[in-house]
């Protein structure tokens, strides 16, 4: 997996905007009637970027990753000045990686090559699905053929993309999403990001769930699904490196390896978080999460910060287990003791070895296995207990 041995950076930027709100969907992003001041937000991002660097200056950027809401709704000029906003007040690695999400919209596509000369290196597109009728079914604007386009398109315009799909669909068969699945890797080079889909709280899907009008997917066929998921990438190159992607050997995204890891980022724009280390202590930073507050905030103060916590040693070792175990790569029990001052049970590890849950490799690195990984919440609570 990439560069294990270099001390990341990354800065995660969000937009906060769609067109529609998915009925799965309960990230901060919001719908507006009337036009954005694209500019006036543009001026806000590089202002929090400003502030956010005078208080860990000094770091190099490994990565920056702009997600939403639907950041390809920025015209190239705003992601440019973004970006240039990030080289002006860090340094930013020659080789860092710039990912920008996308929608795979015929408009939004028309915008790649502009993204590219602004200096988007990757693009992860939110495909959801591969067909027409599951599409409609998630409340997505574009096609199946419209989607294929867009990632033809991306292809054309940037060494590396990925693009996503949402699995355990109603009526969804093992059979079916295989063949969905075969179908993407043929379109993806190098990475994909598949997840199950989860009824949220608080989203249209939480309500007709409630009531009987979507059903999802029994936990047995569910458990199917999520087994030809690993199985079929692994048989065509792309393993899972964490729970929920799958890429080829060093094409891992860096940018969300940044936080599996542990290691710092900087978290801009409404409702982005972040974990600094400042005078020896790791802050836990949230944004305001309402575009027009967050703008009147950074407008005023330079930030939009509404909480910023110290964690203690133990919240940030159990915080690193959490974050750590949904890797392939699993974690260095070392690091654990380190940061929480006390050694995970070895009394815990031996029974979960036993249950099959975990491995521990000749040199101790602790790791969760592919039968472990669907109770991984379960397999967490328990080493840190």
């Amino acid at each position: 997996m990439s560069r294990p041995d270099r001390e990341a950076f990354g800065v995660y930027v969000h937009w906060p905007f769609c067109l529609s709100k998915c009925p799965y969907c309960d990230f901060n992003s919001h719908v507006r009637q009337t036009p954005i001041d694209e500019e006036r937000f543009a001026r806000a991002f590089a202002r929090e970027i400003e502030t956010t660097a005078a208080r860990v200056p000094g770091r190099e950027v490994t990565s920056i990753f702009l997600g939403g809401g639907t950041p390809s709704l920025m015209q190239p000029r705003s992601v440019g000045a973004v970006l240039d906003a990030i080289g002006k007040h860090w340094r930013v690695a020659t080789d860092a990686e710039v990912t920008l999400e996308a929608n795979p919209t015929s408009v939004e596509a028309t915008r790649f090559h502009g993204y590219r000369a602004a200096g988007v290196n990757r693009v992860s597109l939110g495909v959801q699905a591969l067909d027409d009728a599951s599409l409609k079914a998630l409340g997505r604007l574009h096609s199946a053929r419209e989607a294929l386009d867009a990632v033809a398109i991306a292809r054309s315009a940037f060494d590396r993309y990925s693009f996503d799909l949402i699995y355990a669909r109603p009526a969804q068969t093992p059979q079916i999403w295989a063949d969905e699945l075969k179908l993407a890797i043929s379109e993806a080079a190098e990475h994909l990001s598949l997840y199950q889909l989860t009824i949220e709280e608080g989203t249209p899907f939480f309500g007709l769930h409630a009531v009987g009008k979507l059903k999802t997917p029994d936990e047995t066929v569910a458990r199917a699904l999520y087994d030809v998921t690993q199985d079929v990438c692994a048989q065509h190159g792309l393993p899972a490196y964490e729970i929920s992607n799958h890429a080829r050997p060093g094409a891992e995204c860096r940018h969300n390896l940044v936080y599996w890891r542990g290691k710092e980022y900087a978290g801009i724009g409404p409702g982005a978080h972040a974990r600094l280390d400042i005078d020896g202590t790791r802050h836990a930073i949230a944004t305001e999460k309402r575009p027009e507050s967050w703008l009147m905030r950074v407008e005023a103060s330079g930030h939009g910060i509404i909480t910023d916590d110290l964690l203690d040693s133990e919240e940030r070792a159990d915080e690193f287990l959490l974050m750590g175990l949904r890797l392939a790569e699993g974690i260095d029990p070392k690091r654990y003791a380190a940061l929480s001052g006390r050694m995970l049970d070895p009394a815990r590890i031996a029974l979960l070895r036993e249950e099959g849950a975990i491995t521990v490799d000749a040199d101790g690195r602790l790791r969760v296995t592919q039968s472990g990984f669907p109770v991984l919440d379960a397999v967490v609570a328990d080493l840190a207990a």
